[in-house]
């Protein structure tokens, strides 16, 4: 394997033992790219620069940080984790081609939580055709859980849909008489929040739909179109840079609905530093999320991924890309582990589809050999005085329903570090 020099941009937030070499070994079975006597290689693509990186470069630097902390203790079966990051910049084009050389260049096992929908999207037939594992893609998108078309291919993310749902019925639940309304972003995401939004109180009984574009970092015109219908609840299928970009501009108009905001623009922490931290903690007061993940500030997974970053991230500030990231290790390390001692990509695929992987969220992932989507229940959280934190309400979504169910967060065993 060559040395990964393409990605200085990510050497220079990783350490160098995950970006190294691949051990100078022989497979351990020759017709597993990807994995020697030593080590296991995957990859993924990231926009690391470019104008998504704002929002999501600081997740794979967390995944990464997990993988040398797995590495540092043993590895799984004996192997360490190398993980490759390609810097797509948030472009398809990008995308295919980072994603070819780590396929037909870099032979990596597996591609694991490559980010983004239309970027995603131009590698998953390539992928499929490879016969390379596709495993917990970045996205919300429904495409990825099709398993009959695309038998490797698995989500990771709630579905937009479902998120969408979630807020919705939250917000009937808190008040039924409230006027509702959608600000999305003009893509799958945007289109996903807003038809969980309907499938809870009709596309009707919606006072006013918006949408934006990344492109035009300006949202008065859907922010003043908004406040004039009376929207009392507004539902933001938005990135975090967008949420506080609606949330700053009502603020100047003098306007303060409540908010309702889906995971991918809803961390704290992010949107403190947009706003400013004068007026950030005040403008987020009473902010309603939903999300899946631990990041409860006094949880056992939270105090682990903490330690992690302090120790092997370089004490980066802890967000929710940190819990994402770190989470989203850890279930590769779970299915690498249930893969068994000498993995191949046939016992991965089997491993992730055997009903049998926990993750590490407020409920078990769910999948099976019918379901590809890794989160159908999510849980609704607040922001209270700085701190954002699961209210107690969570939601199971399917077709068409909406039911409210307790959580089983699963526990914290062996250190984060699965052992199959």
């Amino acid at each position: 394997m060559r040395t990964p020099a393409r990605r200085s941009a990510v050497a220079a937030m990783t350490t160098a033992t995950v970006f190294g070499l691949a051990a100078c070994t022989e497979p351990s079975d020759e017709g597993t790219p990807g994995v020697t006597d030593d080590t296991v290689t995957i990859g993924t693509h990231h926009p690391l620069t470019g104008p998504a990186a704002a929002g999501y470069s600081t997740i794979s630097a967390a995944t990464s940080a997990y993988f040398e902390y797995v590495n540092d203790n043993g590895g799984i079966h004996g192997r360490s984790i190398e993980y490759l990051v390609e810097d797509d910049e948030y472009d398809p084009f990008n995308t295919l081609n980072s994603v070819t050389e780590l396929v037909s260049e870099d032979e990596v096992f597996a591609i694991v939580n490559g980010l983004g929908t239309p970027t995603h999207s131009a590698v998953l037939d390539y992928l499929d055709e490879e016969g390379v594992p596709d495993l917990f893609i970045s996205s919300g998108s429904r495409i990825w859980n099709d398993p009959r078309v695309y038998p490797n291919t698995f989500g990771f993310n709630a579905e937009y849909v479902t998120e969408g749902a979630a807020l919705a019925q939250y917000a009937v639940d808190q008040d039924p008489d409230a006027s509702i309304c959608v600000l999305g972003q003009d893509d799958d995401y945007g289109e996903g929040i807003l038809e969980g939004v309907e499938s809870v109180v009709g596309g009707n009984e919606i006072t006013e739909i918006q949408i934006y574009s990344t492109s035009k970092e300006d949202v008065t015109p859907q922010i003043a179109a908004m406040m004039e219908a009376g929207c009392e609840v507004n539902i933001l299928g938005t990135i975090n840079g967008f949420t506080a970009l609606s949330v700053g501009t009502a603020a100047q108009l003098e306007w303060f609905p409540r908010w309702y905001v889906s995971s991918s623009g809803a961390d704290y922490p992010t949107l403190v530093e947009y706003l400013g931290a004068e007026n950030g903690p005040a403008l987020l007061q009473g902010m309603v999320s939903v999300n899946y993940l631990p990041f409860s500030p006094d949880g056992e997974w939270v105090e682990l991924f903490k330690q992690i970053n302090d120790e092997y991230n370089g004490g980066a500030p802890f967000t929710a890309n940190t819990v994402f990231g770190m989470s989203v290790g850890y279930l590769f390390a779970e299915a690498l582990a249930a893969a068994g001692e000498e993995p191949t990509r046939e016992s991965l695929i089997e491993a992730v589809e055997s009903g049998e992987l926990l993750g590490n969220g407020i409920v078990p992932v769910s999948y099976s050999d019918g379901n590809h989507a890794g989160y159908s229940t999510v849980g609704i959280a607040s922001v209270d005085q700085g701190v954002q934190d699961y209210v107690g309400t969570t939601y199971s979504v399917t077709i068409g329903r909406v039911e409210e169910v307790e959580a089983d967060p699963v526990p914290l065993e062996n250190g984060g570090i699965p052992t199959g």
